[in-house]
């Protein structure tokens, strides 16, 4: 009878328990159902874009992880003075070899087109192990930190033109590219919000801890690369590009894919040098001139919120307008930026700073998911993968020359917002008439070997 009694006892105390287990786990598997259920529509689960949108989402986390512990080391640990010459050390001995090697990078990964999923897995493996590298050297800033950093730069990029390469080939039926972009890039954006408090957080119990954040996440996405379809590594029906131009010749560049793409990848050029621009220029100005009544940490803090929110609502609305005139969207986000550029040199103020950064991200994003439409509609299937290769090394490669200009700027407030009005200028002046020119006459018909 005890036993008896006992049995009936424990079954409701198991029910609680599984109850209260399954109460303590509702938060985490209703989100994660949430999250794969978001990712997985209209068709992206079957062709394998939701598992890319995830990998894409856990790469934004790991390099927010890793700029939260650089930041802290080479920019907030010193004093201002000390702080830009830590920076520019950082761009000297990361940006300047990455500049040499940007030109390499897509060319090099487009003649793997059997190897992309570990080419992916080969990125995010590397920067988890550079992770753990710069854990020992983030505390005290020592020299072993930038050759790390530029293995960690050179291995994001390398990811991020592989990316590029692979969405064409894991679109869902009727599924425009420029939306698939949008989904892809919108993911990163949201994991890089939600990652970054996570990772100051880990700074507070030690400069190290968003390294190990960074390597936790960096490992895990080496795993899920190797989930993606077994279709990105096929390289059926493509071909390297190899452009002619009205000679006949094999030209070694994009300008004879058509007007539309050429100048439209001088237009996102200019965007990119804004914004590597923006990003250091106004990351000295604030620290030293914080906005009215804000610390510098809070300053610099509503720059990026403003131009991060910028950015997402330039994804979402590229999804929304579904590439349409995307020659004429380009014309228009370029006039917008420097619009904004302009009146934050004449009315500069904490207020048109938080302004430009919007308007900078907005059109950023917007121009760069017009640039896709144009390659997806231009650019023959059986090559787009290798020009959207090549156009994504050469859009890193202006950010580069933006920060740089950035880090040499006085921090004169005016100047440096007419500076970047006019890199604005320049690519405007550049390719503005182009694609007007391309919208009137419709879309090219390039000449591919």
């Amino acid at each position: 009878m005890a036993a008896v009694r006992s049995s009936d006892e424990s079954g409701p105390v198991r029910r609680a328990g599984r109850s209260v287990g399954r109460a303590l786990r509702l938060p985490f598997t209703g989100t994660a159902k949430g999250i794969r259920k978001a990712t997985h529509a209209h068709g992206a689960g079957e062709s394998g874009l939701g598992r890319l949108i995830e990998l894409h989402a856990v790469n934004g986390a790991g390099d927010v992880m890793i700029t939260v512990a650089l930041a802290s080391t080479v920019f907030f640990s010193v004093p201002t003075d000390e702080a830009r010459g830590r920076v520019a050390l950082y761009l000297a001995v990361t940006m300047a070899p990455f500049t040499l090697l940007a030109p390499v990078i897509g060319p090099l990964l487009d003649r793997l087109p059997h190897g992309r999923r570990a080419a992916m897995a080969g990125a995010m493996l590397t920067r988890a192990l550079l992770a753990l590298t710069m854990s020992g050297a983030v505390a005290t800033g020592g020299l072993e930190l930038y050759p790390a950093a530029l293995g960690v730069l050179v291995a994001s990029k390398a990811y991020g033109v592989v990316r590029s390469a692979v969405v064409p080939r894991l679109l869902p039926p009727k599924f425009p590219l420029v939306r698939a972009n949008s989904r892809v890039t919108l993911a990163g954006l949201l994991a890089t919000g939600a990652a970054a408090p996570i990772g100051a957080g880990l700074h507070q119990i030690g400069p190290q801890w968003p390294l190990y954040g960074a390597f936790v996440i960096f490992i895990a996405g080496t795993f899920l690369a190797f989930t993606m379809p077994p279709k990105v590594d096929s390289a059926k029906g493509e071909r390297r590009v190899r452009l002619v131009g009205r000679s006949g010749k094999k030209r070694p560049s994009l300008r004879s894919i058509g007007p539309s793409v050429f100048n439209g990848l001088q237009a996102n050029a200019a965007h990119r040098a804004l914004s590597g621009f923006l990003t250091f220029f106004l990351a000295f100005l604030l620290r030293e001139h914080p906005l009215a009544g804000q610390s510098a940490a809070v300053s610099l803090a509503i720059v990026g919120v403003s131009a991060g929110a910028g950015n997402a609502i330039g994804t979402a609305v590229g999804a929304w307008l579904k590439a349409r005139a995307p020659e004429l969207i380009i014309v228009t986000v370029l006039t917008l930026a420097l619009t904004a550029a302009i009146l934050a040199a004449v009315f500069f103020g904490g207020l048109m700073i938080a302004v430009l950064g919007t308007v900078a991200g907005f059109s950023q994003a917007l121009s760069k998911l017009s640039l896709d439409a144009c390659i997806q509609r231009d650019v023959p299937e059986e090559v787009r993968t290798s020009a959207f290769a090549r156009s994504e090394t050469l859009l890193q490669m202006s950010w580069v020359v933006g920060g740089a200009i950035g880090i040499a700027l006085p921090l004169n407030g005016v100047l440096g917002m007419s500076v970047a009005a006019g890199l604005v200028a320049t690519g405007a002046l550049f390719s503005v008439r182009g694609l007007l020119g391309a919208a009137r006459h419709g879309a090219s018909h390039p000449r591919v070997a």
